[in-house]
């Protein structure tokens, strides 16, 4: 077993004591995203709409970051103060993800770091790089 922290000064920095992912063999965990900006490490202003396009950002830099891209999630997990807000989460993914979508769970909270109003973790699987001999 081969085990990676992955880091990336285009996601927000990690605000406690976890890292933003770590890559074991061909699995990725990736740490919770709220819609921190990476820059000022401040939530984005703007409405739901705005939280969750960030958080996707967010995941999207540190899937990169991993060596993979946001198609090599197989798992992802929503977090919502308000779950009246889950079709906005349908309409923006619809924008970051094609088919075959992950798996994903989506859980309504009484309430996230920094009053964030959505969260999302993820898990992603990178194929095993095939090399010449």
């Amino acid at each position: 077993m081969t085990k990676e922290i992955i880091q990336t000064n285009k996601a927000p920095k990690a605000i406690g004591t976890y890292s933003q992912a770590v890559k074991v063999d061909h699995t990725i965990y990736l740490s919770g995203q709220i819609p921190l900006v990476p820059e000022t490490m401040t939530i984005i202003e703007g409405d739901i709409t705005a939280q969750i396009t960030q958080v996707f950002d967010n995941l999207k830099a540190v899937a990169e970051a991993s060596g993979g891209d946001l198609g090599d999630i197989v798992k992802l997990n929503v977090f919502l103060t308000d779950l009246s807000n889950f079709p906005i989460v349908n309409e923006i993914m619809g924008r970051y993800f094609q088919e075959p979508y992950p798996a994903r769970a989506a859980i309504g909270v009484a309430a996230l770091p920094k009053n964030a109003g959505v969260e999302m973790d993820a898990i992603m699987f990178l194929k095993p790089q095939e090399y010449p001999l």
